[in-house]
């Protein structure tokens, strides 16, 4: 097999532009849609959806990569990493360090990227790993790097990187690339563009003994920031998660070719979905004061209880839709005043109500919340 780094046109990667521009003019209008509805929120709500967009994308990306983390240490320290105020639990070097690479990345994303960075959030990331020769600085082993799967007596190569004696050089040529082809420099990139092939020319480098997935996604995450002149808060590791198979896929079929039009294509999809769900979550907290604000002092206990926790499982809801089961279970109301409660909850317009009897499923009265439902068959 020959790779995209072994060919001569190496790394000058081929694709048309033009047919790209839709998917880029998308973006722009996207992005200004997410923007626009940003500012409808309060300050604390602003607040709250950083620190949870940016550690739900800190689990995503880390998942991607098979590795998962408690959401409430996350959380914790991402907090603590802006200065907000936490309930200083205690977290492990792996949660710790995907949360100070992603703040970093959040704060500083319109700084020039430098081998410096690119050494610090690898040391951030792999926070209390002593099982790699080199952290912090690009890999110096002998020995091929390379993506497998399959028995260890015949396996599937999916990916060989270029020999750990090209690294600097190799190195060398992306970061130039990579601030040579930001918004205003000489070969300036359109967000989209910029962002895909930043992805793919760093994992197909593959500078790094471990880490390097999750640093691509940082990369992308930058480009699409500095395109916008303001940080992201784009659901891209979310997104990618979610289709991680197809993701995987894509990527290997591109690492044989430095024609990378259908890359570029697949790419730019995943992030207009990314836009699109992260105005979504904006949208559900907009939604959040507009059902609360009218039923102040007019919910018993239970109500309260039950319709703060739909709000904390987000856009999606309970898995199959909220029924007077969970309710029960919630609540330890009877199955009387469980019925009783969710048809008040439907009067006063905080629920919406599909399905009869027991098949009946409630979820929060906004859009984007009975789009989901609806989705949701409930079968007899």
């Amino acid at each position: 097999m020959t790779w995209n780094w072994q060919q001569p046109d190496w790394p000058n990667f081929s694709f048309d532009p033009l047919k790209l521009m839709p998917l880029e003019t998308a973006f722009a209008h996207e992005s200004g849609l997410l923007l626009g509805a940003f500012t409808h929120l309060t300050e604390d709500d602003r607040i709250q959806l950083k620190v949870e967009m940016v550690s739900n994308e800190a689990m995503q990306t880390s998942a991607i990569e098979g590795e998962y983390l408690n959401r409430d240490s996350v959380q914790s320290s991402i907090r603590r990493q802006f200065g907000l105020q936490t309930d200083r639990r205690q977290v492990t070097p792996a949660e710790y360090g995907i949360a100070e690479m992603m703040v970093n990345l959040y704060t500083h994303f319109q700084q020039p990227l430098s081998h410096q960075i690119l050494f610090d959030w690898h040391s951030m990331l792999l926070n209390g790993r002593r099982d790699l020769q080199v952290i912090g600085a690009y890999r110096t082993h002998s020995e091929a790097m390379q993506v497998v799967s399959g028995r260890l007596d015949n396996p599937n190569v999916h990916f060989e990187a270029p020999p750990s004696a090209q690294m600097a050089a190799e190195m060398a040529a992306f970061v130039d690339w990579f601030n040579r082809t930001q918004a205003n420099a000489p070969d300036a990139l359109p967000p989209l563009i910029r962002a895909g092939i930043a992805h793919l020319y760093f994992v197909s480098i593959h500078p790094f003994e471990d880490g390097n997935g999750r640093i691509a996604r940082a990369l992308a995450e930058k480009a699409l920031a500095q395109g916008l002149g303001q940080p992201t808060l784009i659901a891209l590791a979310h997104t990618i998660e979610q289709h991680k198979k197809a993701y995987y896929a894509e990527l290997e079929w591109a690492n044989k070719a430095n024609d990378i039009q259908r890359w570029l294509v697949y790419f730019a999809e995943m992030v207009l979905a990314a836009v699109r769900h992260s105005r979504q979550q904006v949208e559900f907290l907009i939604g959040k004061t507009r059902l609360y604000d009218p039923v102040r002092g007019k919910l018993n206990p239970r109500q309260e209880k039950v319709v703060a926790r739909l709000f904390a499982e987000g856009i999606g809801g309970f898995h199959g839709g909220m029924s007077a089961k969970n309710y029960i279970s919630l609540t330890n109301a009877s199955r009387a005043t469980a019925t009783r409660d969710l048809q008040e909850l439907v009067e006063l317009g905080v629920l919406h109500k599909t399905g009869e009897l027991r098949y009946a499923r409630y979820c929060l009265n906004l859009p984007v919340c009975i789009n989901t439902c609806a989705a949701v068959k409930i079968c007899p």
